[in-house]
């Protein structure tokens, strides 16, 4: 495995991680979301200039603009929850509960 590799998987897992075990805020999860979208969307761009094909060269944008809707989308919910529990503390929520 190369360094970069290395690099990405390990970042990719900490994102997983931490999302995984640090569960107190909305905001950390989204965070550590992100972090797991950008380590794929890096990991991806290096995959197809290392396998110099052209068929896939859309796919890290793609996949870049997913990211980009599950931010804004996962923000809107945070200003959502905000707005109508007065905190983002994911044991605050309950989906049971209109």
């Amino acid at each position: 495995m190369t360094p970069a590799h290395f690099a990405f998987s390990s970042s990719f897992i900490l994102g997983l991680t931490g999302l995984a075990f640090h569960r107190t805020h909305l905001l950390s999860a989204l965070l550590c979301l992100e972090g797991m979208m950008l380590s794929l969307f890096i990991a991806l761009s290096l995959w197809l200039l290392q396998m110099n094909s052209t068929n896939f060269s859309t796919s890290p944008m793609l996949l870049l603009a997913f990211s980009a809707c599950e931010a804004s989308a996962g923000l809107a919910l945070l200003v959502a929850t905000a707005r109508t529990h007065g905190t983002d503390h994911l044991q605050s929520l309950n989906l049971l509960q209109c």
